[in-house]
């Protein structure tokens, strides 16, 4: 870890206890923020919200940084690790591409995941967490930015990755199979329960998007041609899917788990549909155990809601928020871990303003790759080459038994 992301840890961590320290003092006093404290307080998480982008940015630049001086390997043929460039896959992946993108090859490029692609790595974006011991590829940068830009992603969903784009069935559990006292316990009638299944359908929706470069930037062997783009397409695709994973009505496009999650709590009348730390608890535990021990088990809400959780406070005095000591490591809420996505509700009444659940159970389906076409004449005039990036994805939440369950304030 560099110097600079240590003092940034140090002073997030610092923030978060004079954060901490105020709303303890209105807590001792029993009242709420005085103007003044209020005004602190929204300039105490405004800051930690700026500190977290900043790390977020210093590991995003030394992890391409590592790309880019790996991607210039195998370009080169320079031994990386003790291991020669040439005759790998990625080498040969890399040397296509570049050509690709200069002009020198096909009209088209389709990038695949070179065997299995752990997403699970990939969405933790460090090094210490293993994402050093993982080949980057163009494939593999791409993933991660489109998971940088997705809450979902970063959830752990089951990703299905499939060759082609024909549909296919996933079983959905609508209920499960209960037992029950036989009785007479000799000769007494045994009752069926058999679970309750549905199917749905994973189809394969299309996302695009154009992204147009100068020559001289092509022409440039200095440019981390690979990251710019693998950058610029992931989070553009991961924008747009990405709202689809949480809100998506399934008409045309992918079910979100918003749709399909189950109600956990409702809050209480009167507070604008605010929650509070008991309703937090309640919806911890209306989660079953199973589901609440995966390590797909996650908080979603806004950044506007965090703001209300750092505040509360459980019945022993304790805050529920715990801030990560680790950089690059998520907050906990409860003990589990949390990801914020604009598409959550804002606090409101009616509003599913935040979910909880094992998201594992929300499967994701994306198909052969990102396609790249390349065309020299859709700008011709302005001397830019227009690349087009093409996704096709489906997802849909298939545990409709309460695997994931969501937080609504009261419509009263």
């Amino acid at each position: 870890m560099s110097d600079v992301l240590k003092r940034l840890r140090d002073r997030r961590l610092n923030v978060w206890e004079q954060a901490k320290a105020l709303a303890d003092k209105a807590a001792d006093e029993n009242r709420a923020f005085d103007g003044e404290e209020e005004k602190t307080w929204v300039s105490l998480n405004a800051e930690l919200k700026a500190l977290d982008e900043r790390m977020g940015a210093i590991l995003e630049g030394e992890k391409r940084a590592k790309a880019a001086e790996d991607s210039y390997n195998d370009l080169v043929g320079k031994p990386a690790d003790g291991k020669p460039a040439d005759g790998k896959p990625d080498g040969e992946t890399a040397t296509a591409l570049r050509k690709f993108l200069t002009g020198e090859g096909p009209r088209s490029f389709t990038v695949t995941p070179d065997g299995p692609v752990d997403f699970r790595v990939l969405s933790k974006l460090t090094a210490g967490a293993g994402l050093n011991t993982v080949p980057t590829s163009f494939y593999d940068r791409l993933v991660a930015h489109l998971i940088e830009s997705s809450a979902m992603l970063q959830a752990n969903p089951t990703v299905l990755n499939t060759g082609s784009g024909e549909s296919i069935q996933v079983p959905k559990t609508t209920a499960h199979s209960s037992a029950a006292l036989v009785s007479p316990q000799e000769g007494g009638t045994i009752a069926a329960s058999d679970p309750a299944f549905g199917q749905i359908t994973l189809g394969a929706f299309k996302y695009g998007t154009l992204i147009q470069v100068s020559n001289e930037l092509l022409t440039d062997t200095g440019v981390d041609l690979e990251g710019y783009l693998a950058m610029q397409v992931g989070r553009a695709i991961g924008n747009a899917f990405g709202t689809h994973m949480v809100t998506g009505d399934g008409t045309a496009k992918p079910r979100g788990v918003v749709t399909d999650a189950t109600l956990g709590i409702t809050g209480g009348s009167g507070v604008g549909g605010a929650f509070t730390a008991d309703n937090l608890i309640d919806l911890h535990y209306s989660v079953i155990a199973p589901y609440r021990a995966s390590s797909s088990c996650f908080w979603m809400l806004r950044d506007a809601s965090v703001a209300g959780v750092r505040k509360l406070k459980d019945t022993g005095g304790a805050y529920i928020w715990q801030p990560s000591l680790v950089a690059g490591s998520p907050d906990m809420i409860l003990g589990k871990p949390v990801v914020t996505d604009p598409n959550v509700a804002a606090v409101a009444t009616s509003a599913k303003s935040v979910l909880f659940g094992d998201f594992s159970q929300y499967f994701v389906r994306l198909v052969s790759g990102v396609r790249f076409e390349r065309s020299d004449d859709f700008a011709f005039n302005t001397d830019l080459v227009t690349f087009r990036a093409l996704l096709r994805a489906d997802a849909a939440l298939v545990d409709l038994t309460g695997a994931v369950k969501f937080f609504a304030g009261n419509a009263a």
